[in-house]
């Protein structure tokens, strides 16, 4: 097995999650600068956005889904999700309603869906995506139900 690791373009980036998109691209959130990264591992070439919130969003849990990147905004208060698509190259951003809190983690449901870990907070949130740009809560352990954008 070969290992191979590419530096990021600034020596003081602190990746903090992955995902990989469809197309093999590697998606890095950076939680030290408040960007996030592309790195296409076939040429070794890296393309970073600066997070909607600015340099101290730390942006933290990732996903790829529905075509886009979902990431959150620990800095922000709320927490914010973020909707990037590649695309474009443009950046949609709600308030997580019950503060987030930091997002450190996040997966896909089987539809798609993003799902969030707000880990200080004592609650799981997950969504449904009612179109390629809108983002809904629909329910956390306090069983309410919030519509976002």
């Amino acid at each position: 097995m070969a290992i191979t690791e590419t530096a990021l373009p600034d020596p003081g980036a602190r990746p903090r999650r992955i995902a990989i998109s469809p197309d093999d691209m590697i998606w890095y959130t950076d939680f030290a600068r408040g960007f996030l990264g592309r790195l296409n591992p076939a040429t070794g070439k890296v393309s970073e956005w600066q997070s909607p919130s600015g340099p101290k969003s730390e942006p933290y849990g990732l996903v790829f889904a529905k075509g886009a990147l979902w990431y959150n905004e620990s800095f922000a208060k709320p927490n914010t999700i973020v909707r990037f698509d590649p695309g474009s190259e443009k950046f949609q951003s709600w308030a997580i309603p019950g503060g987030g809190d930091i997002v450190r983690n996040m997966s896909v449901t089987p539809d798609g869906n993003p799902v969030t870990a707000n880990s200080l907070v004592n609650q799981v949130g997950w969504s449904r995506s009612n179109s390629s740009t809108r983002f809904q809560q629909i329910a956390d352990f306090g069983e309410q139900q919030f519509l976002l954008g």
